[in-house]
């Protein structure tokens, strides 16, 4: 199973959430970060987190809230981290990837969008989840 959860706040990174949903097929759990079941997350063989990059390129605050809530969990487990940015470069995705694989996890992708997912980004996530 894959677990695909996100924050988003333009429908950016909503975007790619949902063309992973699409790879991942009907089995998979796709939730909202401010109400994912950390339990059911925890359950899949792939776990999928986005965010869109707030402030001074930060995670958005109720997927830092979740993402904390599971971090201590997470060894052993695979990781796709997805998410859009503006005026910035993604590097909160790399800051995110190093603590993610910090607490035991392996990246499998990191799938970053300026602003609007294009068709290579939403492909890029589409290839991450399958």
């Amino acid at each position: 199973m894959v677990a695909i959860v996100y924050a988003s706040t333009t429908g950016n990174t909503e975007a790619l959430a949902n063309a992973a949903k699409e790879a991942a097929g009907a089995d998979a759990y796709f939730s909202t970060a401010d109400s994912a079941d950390s339990a059911e997350v925890l359950k899949a063989d792939l776990i999928a987190l986005g965010s869109p990059a707030m402030g001074a390129e930060q995670l958005e605050d109720s997927m830092e809230s979740f993402y904390s809530s599971i971090e201590g969990s997470l060894s052993g487990k695979t990781v796709v981290l997805f998410g859009s940015y503006d005026w910035g470069d993604g590097a909160f995705l790399e800051d995110w990837k190093g603590r993610v694989e910090g607490a035991g996890a392996s990246v499998k992708a990191v799938v970053k969008a300026q602003l609007t997912p294009d068709d290579a980004a939403l492909s890029e996530m589409k290839a991450a989840i399958a």
